[in-house]
């Protein structure tokens, strides 16, 4: 007769078992980022998606922030297998979401979850981030995807992050997203219980000034250094900027059209180029 520590080892490995089927049967999750697949936020938000489904990591061999939406054209790249379900790839973050899903995955991901990033993509941030970019990739793709920013400080709250992407995660996996929209979301680095709540918002606007720094080599060559600088912010209530300020966690829908649809009926209006007629005489 098994003893009562032998059953609860084999009931134990049998939940474990169930679990994992269960998990293998809700399908893919991959998650990359753009501060290196050595991060402490991506390593944190790859825990917290395992709840959801069988997750892979893809992500960049070092950190890529700033790298926008780019591809790496003029060389081969190359995809190193650290550990089981977790990759390396010595390219961009658009790279890993691009390689992962066609080469790496064994199948299309149900979500694509990019972060957590060490730092903010509020404003315009976004135009410039490698976050941001990988589920602009994702969607593109036609996978629901999300980037989770952490705002920045000397120590990070991850696991606010981590959490608070848990609760995000289910709404988007059972209700999808609109149509070529990806989320934007940015959360406070306060602990749990700081958070005062959430909001949808939209971009606000952040610029910098004096982001260029001069500096010299030993030899008194001038170079440039682009970072820093004092940012500056647009005051808005429903802004993400202004729910970050305020404690809470900002979710912005982000649209793959950039079309400014109120300045297309401008311009047609104005210089007259609905028509061959109207561009042979006006240019």
């Amino acid at each position: 007769m098994a003893s009562a520590k032998a059953v609860e080892k084999q009931k134990h490995l049998f939940n474990e078992a169930v679990v994992s089927a269960r998990i293998s049967d809700m399908g893919i999750i991959l998650v990359t980022n753009d501060d290196g697949v050595h991060s402490p936020g991506i390593i944190a938000l790859y825990r917290a998606m395992k709840l959801f489904g069988e997750t892979y990591m893809v992500a960049p061999d070092r950190e890529r922030s700033a790298a926008s939406h780019s591809l790496t054209l003029h060389r081969p790249l190359k995809v190193e297998k650290l550990r089981d379900h977790v990759y390396s790839l010595n390219g961009t973050p658009t790279d890993c979401v691009t390689l992962g899903i066609n080469k790496v995955l064994p199948e299309k991901p149900l979500l694509v979850m990019s972060g957590i990033n060490r730092g903010a993509n509020l404003g315009d941030d976004i135009t410039y981030s490698g976050t941001v970019s990988a589920a602009i990739e994702g969607t593109i793709f036609g996978v629901p995807s999300i980037a989770i920013s952490l705002i920045n400080d000397k120590q990070y709250h991850y696991e606010t992050a981590s959490h608070f992407a848990s609760k995000i995660v289910p709404l988007v996996l059972e209700q999808s997203l609109p149509e070529d929209t990806l989320l934007n979301v940015n959360i406070p680095n306060r602990p749990r219980d700081q958070i005062r709540g959430v909001k949808i918002t939209r971009q606000g606007k952040r610029i910098y000034d004096n982001s260029i720094q001069e500096t010299y080599d030993p030899w008194g060559d001038k170079h440039y250094w682009i970072g820093g600088g004092k940012p500056s912010w647009e005051r808005g209530e429903d802004t993400d900027i202004d729910a970050i300020r305020t404690d809470y966690i900002s979710i912005t829908p982000i649209h793959l059209d950039l079309t400014n649809y109120e300045a297309l009926g401008i311009l047609r209006k104005q210089w007259g180029l609905d028509s061959r007629r109207h561009l042979d005489e006006n240019i």
